[in-house]
């Protein structure tokens, strides 16, 4: 009897052992099968952040074009406007050795200023520049009849 009992008491402990490692195990799985949902999510975020950063440096690629581009459109106006504004000073020098009109002068400074502050409006330079190339060629006798006028 003796021996039964013995051997009953070492089975009841090794099944409470066992429903112990089983309870273990099962909460082992759910916290295994969280930081695999985790991983997942992790995965998913990071793919994400990929496609920005790739997006990302391509808009970069092309603001960066599209500004080296403006810069060019940009430095080509301000020397056409530097080699306006150079042509009418020369005119209006020779404008002053020729005798014009103060009102023209004065129309001229005005042009001269424009440049200084709005170098993109090329037309308006120009029709000044034929403007003032019509005057001198006409000569002081044409401004004089026009201020009459």
């Amino acid at each position: 009897m003796m021996t039964m009992n013995i051997s009953l008491i070492v089975e009841l402990g090794l099944s409470a052992l066992l429903l112990a490692t089983i309870i273990y195990c099962a909460i082992l799985e759910r916290r295994l099968s969280a930081l695999r949902k985790g991983q997942d999510g992790l995965k998913d975020t990071i793919a994400k952040l990929n496609e920005a950063i790739v997006a990302a440096g391509s808009s970069m690629r092309m603001l960066k074009s599209t500004a080296a581009g403006a810069a060019e459109a940009l430095d080509e106006r301000i020397a056409r406007g530097r080699g306006l504004a150079d042509e009418l000073s020369i005119l209006t020098a020779s404008g002053d050795r020729e005798g014009l009109l103060p009102s023209t002068r004065a129309g001229l400074a005005g042009v001269l200023q424009l440049i200084g502050t709005q170098n993109s409006d090329a037309e308006i330079l120009r029709r000044a520049v034929t403007l003032q190339r019509g005057l001198v060629d006409a000569g002081p006798t044409a401004n004089r009849g026009r201020e009459d006028a």
